[in-house]
């Protein structure tokens, strides 16, 4: 009986543990990582070396909603990366499945849109999961406090997807300012809006 019960609270624990890890929290730590770039090489955090933080994008070519903030993913990055927050765009989804988003219409993309920033390919999509993104676009802003970089703000990039020249609050802009000028982040999370990431097979089983 001692031994069933211990099982039960053994799975018990495992079962909270799979649905708690569902990526970086506001506050956390995040580590660098090493992604493939549209042309070819390997792009880290690290190599970045006057960078104050960064706004990393998880994003696609498919999706509507990632199309709709392209061009202005652009402006933020002529923008910001001079304050020292520079976009590093990841596109995560399963390729197989959605061909558009494949590496070499990856760079097609970015050709046609004039990208400014490293794009890269998630092909195990670990980084995807380990930021626990759900959506594109879906931005994390990392700032650098002390030597290491912590997450500041994870959602939307503004509050209009649809319509650039109605957007009331620029979300990632007014917490890069805040982070800037040492003052607290509000709000620290927002609700991203756009298409699901698409998983490949063998992760949608697992759910």
């Amino acid at each position: 009986m001692k031994k069933l019960l211990i099982m039960a609270i053994t799975v018990l624990l495992n079962f909270t543990r799979t649905f708690a890890a569902d990526g970086y929290k506001v506050g956390d730590i995040v580590p660098d990582f090493s992604l493939k770039n549209i042309d070819n090489t390997m792009v880290s955090m690290s190599q970045f070396k006057d960078a104050k933080g960064f706004v990393v994008i998880f994003t696609c070519n498919h999706c509507p909603y990632s199309k709709m903030y392209e061009d202005r993913i652009v402006a933020m990055n002529n923008e910001f990366a001079q304050k020292g927050f520079p976009v590093i765009a990841i596109n995560p989804n399963d390729d197989e499945a959605y061909p558009d988003d494949s590496f070499e219409n990856m760079k097609i993309r970015a050709k046609e849109k004039d990208f400014n920033f490293p794009y890269l390919r998630d092909e195990t999509q670990e980084i995807a999961k380990q930021f626990g993104a759900t959506r594109t676009p879906h931005v994390f802003l990392l700032k650098k406090d002390n030597g290491v970089l912590k997450l500041a703000y994870i959602g939307a990039i503004d509050d209009n997807a649809q319509e650039s020249d109605n957007v009331q609050v620029n979300y990632v802009e007014k917490a890069i300012d805040a982070v800037v000028e040492g003052k607290e982040v509000n709000p620290v999370n927002t609700k991203a809006i756009g298409c699901s990431i698409k998983w490949k097979k063998q992760e949608e089983s697992k759910k």
